[in-house]
C-alpha cells in the first residue's frame, strides 16, 4: 500500500517545486507511521509534525487547560500556520518537534533542506474549520484523512499509555477524558479530506 500511496503523491506532486500534503487523523490513528513510511518511499520528503506546535505545560497549566493537553486549544496554531506558510518557499525551514519521552517541544529540531520537494504534515487537526485552525487547510496542497474505528483507536492508545508506565486506571482515565473527546473532534472533520484511507 505504501508504493502505491507514494505513487499517488508524486502524480500529485506533479512538477511542482514543492508540494505540502497533510495526513490527518485522531490520536494513535497512526498518522506518523504512516508519514514515516511515504517519505522513505518518496525521494526529496520530509514529515512536519504538527505536534512540535504544543504549547509548553508551564503556559497550559497556567490557562488552567493541562488536563486536555492535546486539544485544539493547546497547540500554538499561529505558529504552525507560519511554518507551513514558509514551507511554500524553497527556502531552509527549520520547525520544532514533540519529544514524547520528556513531553516538550524541541525548537529547531527539525530541518527542512531546499532540496526537500515533498513534505508530509501530519497532525490531528489539520482539518479543523474553527478559529485559527480555519487556516491550516489552505495552506495545504491537499490533505488526507485517516479513518479509524474508535475501538481500534481505544486499544492502540491502551498500549501507548502502558508502554509509558501508566496503570489500566489512569489509561483510561487519560484516553476517555481527553483522547477519545479529540478524535470525536478530529473524526467531525474528516469529511474535508480530499482522500480518505481505512485503518491501517
Amino acid at each position: 500500500m505504501i508504493t502505491e500511496l507514494a505513487a499517488d503523491i508524486q502524480k500529485l506532486a506533479g512538477d511542482r517545486p514543492r508540494f505540502v500534503l497533510g495526513i490527518a487523523g485522531a490520536p494513535a490513528s497512526g498518522k506518523s507511521t504512516l508519514a514515516a513510511a511515504l517519505a522513505a518511499a518518496l525521494p526529496a520528503a520530509a514529515v512536519l509534525p504538527m505536534d512540535g506546535f504544543h504549547l509548553d505545560d508551564a503556559i497550559l497549566r497556567t490557562h488552567g487547560s493541562y488536563p486536555r493537553k492535546g486539544a485544539p486549544h493547546t497547540f500554538d496554531v499561529g505558529g504552525f500556520v507560519s511554518t507551513l506558510i514558509r514551507l511554500k518557499t524553497a527556502q531552509t525551514v527549520f520547525a520544532p518537534s514533540f519529544d514524547r519521552d520528556l513531553e516538550i517541544a524541541r525548537a529547531g529540531a527539525i530541518e527542512i533542506a531546499p532540496s526537500t520537494r515533498i513534505i508530509l504534515v501530519e497532525g490531528n487537526y489539520l482539518l479543523h474549520d474553527t478559529g485559527d485552525w480555519q487556516s491550516v487547510r489552505p495552506a495545504l496542497d491537499a490533505c488526507w484523512g485517516l479513518d479509524v474505528p474508535k475501538e481500534v483507536l481505544t486499544r492502540r492508545l491502551t498500549e501507548r499509555w502502558a508502554s509509558y508506565g501508566y496503570d489500566p486506571a489512569d489509561a483510561r482515565a487519560k484516553i476517555e477524558g481527553n483522547d477519545l473527546p479529540n478524535a470525536m473532534i478530529v473524526a467531525a472533520t474528516l469529511h474535508r479530506a480530499d482522500r480518505l484511507i481505512a485503518n491501517l
